[in-house]
């Protein structure tokens, strides 16, 4: 049975941030993610958690100066103090708000720029990170995204994310397996669900190609939500998606999966 998450960033927007825990546990939702948690007190996070009843499950490292541009710093040679210093600050948010996962935020290639050295710089700081987080027991994700929507982000399939995963070799990195981006560069969900479970620990989901609630477009949601039942996959499932409309009205999907 699946167990699923909403984001908190996409959903629920028709109220201010801090409104969005309430009215998540009243949907019926046992947990949440969101982007990041920065701009609040962790303090006041954990606090709307505990009163709602709700697990943070996820949420990323700090994006940099998205303003400008970047999205993460781990990739970034000659940001690794930077990079570091937001890996540890996720690590403090981490442990107030009792998260199993943070997600591990890459970055942009610029055009020209050494690919190869990007990522070397990324696998290196990924592995601090490991050791950082290891002794907590919380898992570290890396994350492809599409070209459309980040065309120079460090990563735009999961097959090159697996085998970052698979050089890095620590059991606490993982990669995040979001369904829309992969649907949209890869294809062939079922086999990549069936022929790497347990290589990824979190999933997020909406439809595609219009990024919108499971319940429409090309992907057949209750098969591939069964087949993650029968791989054995017991993670939770981010509901990371920009509803149609008012995300209450957009919920009939997730009726049959409430307990």
């Amino acid at each position: 049975m699946p167990r699923f998450a909403a984001n908190l960033s996409m959903m629920f927007t028709e109220l201010p941030f801090l409104e969005r825990f309430d009215a998540a546990a009243k949907a019926g939702f046992e947990a949440v993610e969101y982007l990041f948690p920065y701009d609040y007190p962790a303090k006041l996070l954990a606090d709307k958690l505990r009163e709602n009843g709700l697990q943070q499950v996820l949420f990323n490292t700090p994006p940099g100066d998205a303003a400008a541009g970047e999205w993460g710093l781990c990739a970034l040679p000659g940001r690794e103090v930077d990079a570091r210093r937001d890996i540890d600050l996720a690590l403090e948010y981490a442990l107030a708000l009792k998260c199993p996962s943070v997600h591990i935020m890459a970055g942009n290639v610029p055009t020209g720029g050494d690919k190869r050295l990007y990522q070397q710089t990324f696998i290196n700081n990924l592995r601090y990170a490991s050791e950082r987080f290891a002794p907590h027991n919380i898992k570290i994700l890396i994350e492809a995204l599409n070209s459309t929507l980040k065309p120079n982000y460090l990563f735009s399939s999961q097959y090159q994310t697996l085998e970052i995963v698979k050089e890095i070799n620590r059991d606490n990195v993982f990669t995040q397996f979001d369904f829309y981006h992969a649907q949209l560069m890869d294809g062939n969900l079922s086999y990549l669900i069936r022929h790497y479970a347990g290589c990824y620990a979190h999933i997020q989901i909406a439809s595609v190609p219009d990024r919108h609630e499971p319940d429409e477009g090309e992907l057949n949601y209750p098969y591939l939500f069964e087949l993650l039942d029968s791989v054995g996959y017991h993670g939770w499932i981010g509901c990371e998606y920009n509803p149609r409309g008012d995300t209450l009205a957009g919920l009939g999907w997730f009726d049959a999966y409430k307990k």
